[in-house]
């Protein structure tokens, strides 16, 4: 996992800083410099807690939600351009449905019975280097453009639990709680819903005509967080969850502490991935861009 974000990332940065000598900067004169505005359908999953395996390559399409987000690139050399945008999306994940209760190791999992829903608003700044280079203006730019992508995000997000069954009075079954607050695995503060990742990945792009591209991208986003899901640790002493949604979700949504299962919610056993792992989402969407056109000055003759 790590060779893919360290590879990945250094390959397109790598990529960039020697597409963009002195040369190219004179040759691609502002003239040929344009932006674009795009809107972009997208679908977001991630790899985490509460999935079928608890590895980087597992999740659950039928987790997958649906998000969108906007978006501003300017192009700036033949090979290169920058691009700020801002998007809104889901993830989820249900251990009932990912976890599979005959499994030896999936099983803690399923008994585990955590469902959880977290929406995700991200602003992100990404440089995107082109495979296929266009040293003329954005009117003879190729029909089909590969490109690599990476740079710096900052999200916020808001996990919430789902309320089944054996639930406090005081919860009402079907309804999502907020979880960030809750501590529920005896924090001593709150975890930040504010973060950064680092987005990259790759996509192609198309050109429908004069003034408009749709691409398609799939992008990785590696945090430095282990709460996408509310799951990062060990389970709390029940004492020290004084509230009723506290102990529910950080206890008594369990399915079962008998059997193969007693002490399954004892203090210090694992509740979440061993080893510190930290969260990704991954967004694959399509877009449909814009270009506005370049407003070129007439040279003035005399």
């Amino acid at each position: 996992m790590k060779n893919i974000f360290t590879y990945s990332t250094a390959f397109v940065l790598g990529l960039a800083l020697v597409a963009t000598p002195e040369a190219d900067a004179q040759q691609f004169s502002k003239r040929k410099q344009y932006n674009s505005v795009g809107f972009s359908l997208n679908a977001m999953n991630y790899f985490g807690d509460v999935v079928p395996v608890t590895n980087f390559t597992s999740f659950r399409l039928g987790a997958t939600r649906v998000g969108a987000g906007v978006s501003i690139t300017r192009r700036f050399y033949p090979r290169l351009s920058g691009r700020f945008g801002l998007s809104y999306g889901r993830i989820s994940g249900d251990d009932s449905k990912a976890a599979d209760p005959n499994d030896p190791d999936a099983r803690f999992r399923y008994n585990r019975n955590f469902t959880f829903r977290n929406d995700i608003l991200e602003a992100s700044a990404v440089a995107i280097f082109d495979l296929v280079e266009n040293r003329n203006n954005y009117l003879k730019r190729p029909d089909f453009v590969p490109y690599v992508f990476a740079g710096v995000a900052g999200f916020y997000h808001n996990p919430k639990g789902l309320v089944g069954d054996n639930a406090p009075a005081s919860l009402v079954k079907g309804s999502y709680v907020a979880l960030a607050d809750l501590k529920t695995e005896g924090q001593a503060s709150a975890y930040g819903q504010t973060q950064f990742a680092i987005p990259f990945g790759g996509g192609i792009r198309y050109r429908i005509n004069r003034n408009f591209d749709a691409s398609l991208e799939i992008g990785w986003r590696k945090t430095f967080f282990d709460y996408l899901d509310d799951v990062g640790g060990k389970y709390a002493p029940v004492a020290s969850l004084s509230t009723d949604a506290q102990r529910y979700f950080g206890n008594g949504i369990t399915r079962s502490q008998t059997g193969d299962f007693t002490s399954f919610t004892a203090p210090t056993s694992q509740r979440g991935d061993k080893g510190n792992k930290t969260d990704w989402y991954i967004v694959t969407g399509v877009t449909l861009n814009y270009i506005l056109t370049p407003r070129i000055k007439n040279p003035k003759f005399r």
